[in-house]
């Protein structure tokens, strides 16, 4: 059962606006912390314009991830995948970061900006795929083949990020595999169905492959694609490679049931560039369904429909309209990494960088 309103002083902005409640718009009084987050305050105008006035008050730029509800994303600076908007939170003047996404991707802009304060509007908000290997696993995997090169996919906590030789997008997966060695064993984790599909690409035998998953993406699964794709024949797919039916996608064009150049395995920025050019007039789209936003905006003119409806990841709805508003008022939830682990952990970070623009991130 919910708990009665949170009690938001203005905590945490500057000059006058931290000397007066006046200062504060009367909505916050609305805010609710439940077991699924904060409620109570829908995204009007107002809201936004609100949220828009807390934001340059305290000088802080707002980041949201492509999967975050359509009213974050709209009200924020930037929109974009967690490696990208990491590296601009890196690059903005702005000392104060507000990452509306999952705490990985917050750790993330933490690590890429050590003397920035970064802030995420709920820290409860975690990811399944981050948490699907914990930092002892990873040392213990690591044991079990000492003379392997560790690649971790960028949706990964600080901490693995630290115990890792070269991180990946889903963009350049293939390409940072393919820097390595050929006679050098590889443990690549922690999605599965991106390893399978690096190592299908690559043909690389020595793959080692962690089994996690993102468990909204892992949900979406072949029987729905290949229904879907049957009942709109002319249609192109757009399928994340993290996703369970991106082997299924490639079976429906080996054997015919769509033509092969109408089949696009795309990380999330991959699927905005393809959307801005595309000739189809509909595309399925396997992924979180909060892309769809960013897709119709990307191509207003093209019919975007989600493979499955339901694919959407509790987590990043956390970050509601209140939660933001929250964020702002009092300067909560703050990210912190331990400034050696973040030290470690920009190396492997930095490398992939090196070997090849990760391109559209995760």
């Amino acid at each position: 059962m919910a708990s009665s309103a949170t009690e938001l002083e203005p905590r945490g902005l500057p000059g006058d606006a931290a000397a007066s409640t006046e200062s504060v718009w009367a909505g916050t009084a609305d805010i609710v912390d439940g077991p699924g987050g904060y409620s109570g305050v829908e995204p009007t105008e107002e809201w936004a314009a609100e949220i828009k006035r807390l934001a340059r008050k305290r000088g802080a730029t707002l980041l949201a991830h492509n999967y975050q509800l359509p009213a974050i994303q709209d009200v924020a600076d930037h929109v974009g995948d967690s490696l990208a908007l990491s590296r601009i939170a890196a690059e903005v003047p702005e000392d104060e970061i507000i990452f509306c996404g999952v705490h990985f991707m917050a750790e993330t802009a933490k690590i890429l900006s050590p003397s920035k304060t970064v802030l995420i509007p709920d820290q409860r908000a975690g990811c399944s795929l981050a948490d699907s290997i914990t930092a002892e696993q990873l040392r213990e995997w690591k044991a079990d083949f000492p003379h392997a090169v560790v690649v971790s996919y960028v949706n990964t906590t600080a901490e693995i990020k630290a115990l890792t030789d070269i991180c990946c997008t889903s963009s350049n997966a293939v390409e940072v595999v393919e820097s390595i060695d050929p006679n050098r064993e590889i443990l690549f984790l922690p999605d599965q169905f991106l390893g399978a599909h690096v190592k299908r690409v690559t043909g690389r035998e020595n793959l080692h492959i962690w089994a996690g998953e993102c468990h909204v993406h892992a949900g979406i699964n072949g029987d729905e694609l290949a229904a879907k794709s049957r009942s709109h024949p002319d249609a192109e797919l757009y399928v994340h490679p993290e996703c369970g039916c991106a082997t299924s996608a490639l079976y429906l064009a080996g054997e015919g049931f769509v033509t092969a150049d109408k089949v696009k395995i795309l990380s999330t920025g991959g699927m905005l560039d393809a959307a801005r050019t595309t000739g189809a007039k509909q595309v399925l789209v396997a992924t979180e369904i909060g892309m769809l936003h960013q897709l119709r905006r990307a191509a207003p003119d093209v019919d975007f429909q989600a493979v499955n409806d339901r694919a959407s990841c509790s987590y990043m709805k956390m970050i509601t309209p209140a939660a933001l508003l929250r964020c702002l008022v009092e300067g909560k939830d703050e990210v912190h990494v331990d400034l050696d682990t973040a030290h470690v952990a920009s190396k492997s970070v930095q490398r992939m960088i090196e070997i090849g623009n990760p391109g559209g991130g995760e």
